[in-house]
């Protein structure tokens, strides 16, 4: 089997959900590639992927490719996959990632399992049938999916995986030149305007705050974003996401490394999945946690 990644990047940043996927690739074969499209300083970003697990890394630096469009990142994918033979092509889930995904499926009539949340060999037999894993049911169950086609197209979760870094030595790096298709140039950005977001991003985020109904009404929720703000981190769910079920909630939740909750019902089902509980009234202990921690900041 072989394996290209399709890792994504903005400016000298990596999409930190393609490394994982990339670092999950390089576990289950030896012959994983990633493929780098944008323009100007793309290539001085390979070295860096090779990190996690690509053996090749190819890089497409052209000034076309530098506003953050899909088609003419498919037409990329599409030369690599032409010319490397690859059967199995992998995706982190961004706006930019899916619309590649899907445009790729598109061209090549290939299918796409999306909302992937692990991917491996039935039975750990590496020469068995490569099975994803996809929530299911509301996220209450994890089923089984395969490909009839290939490529294999796979879109996976953001978070699915940690970016690991797993080799050491020197991918080797291919340049990739392609004729854009006429159809693939024709939309443009004509602007763009950045949200002003302060902190880190909820993928890089080393804290993220969830408020439930507990908080009460929509001007209790500062109470969550004054707490991320004293933590350095950042509010990780609207009202809206935690009323829509708590099996949501519990799933945006399964790849923390700590989870504390706070929940005036000692037999609350959140507790049962929680690292530390405290029962009580969040209007009560959050106010003293977050003064806490302003005085141990002036201190």
């Amino acid at each position: 089997m072989s394996i290209l990644v399709f890792v994504e990047h903005h400016g000298n940043d990596f999409e930190k959900g393609s490394l994982g996927v990339l670092s999950k690739a390089a576990s289950l074969g030896d012959d994983v590639a990633a493929v780098l499209a944008g323009g100007g300083g793309t290539a001085a970003l390979a070295s860096e992927a090779g990190k996690f697990g690509a053996a090749t890394v190819y890089v497409a630096d052209d000034e076309l490719l530098d506003p953050p469009l899909p088609q003419p990142r498919v037409d990329v994918v599409q030369a690599v996959i032409d010319a490397g033979g690859y059967d199995t092509v992998l995706f982190s889930n961004s706006v930019l990632a899916a619309d590649v995904a899907a445009g790729l499926a598109a061209r090549l009539d290939a299918g796409l399992n999306w909302d992937l949340v692990d991917i491996g060999w039935r039975g750990g037999d590496v020469d068995g049938e490569l099975i994803g894993k996809r929530p299911a049911l509301q996220d209450s169950v994890v089923v089984d999916v395969g490909w009839r086609s290939r490529p294999r197209l796979a879109l996976f979760r953001v978070g699915s995986f940690d970016a690991a870094s797993v080799a050491a030595s020197e991918p080797r790096i291919e340049q990739v030149h392609v004729d854009f298709q006429p159809h693939s140039l024709r939309a443009t950005i004509v602007d763009q305007r950045p949200q002003g977001q302060a902190g880190p991003s909820i993928e890089d985020a080393e804290v993220v705050i969830a408020g439930g109904m507990g908080l009460g009404g929509p001007e209790h929720f500062k109470l969550a974003e004054d707490l991320a703000a004293s933590l350095g981190g950042v509010v990780g769910a609207t009202r809206a996401a935690v009323y829509a079920g708590a099996v949501q909630h519990k799933v945006g939740m399964q790849n923390s490394k700590v989870i504390v909750a706070i929940n005036t019902d000692a037999a609350a089902p959140i507790f049962e999945f929680s690292d530390l509980g405290v029962i009580g009234d969040v209007h009560t202990i959050v106010p003293e946690v977050i003064e806490l921690l302003r005085q141990r900041g002036t201190g």
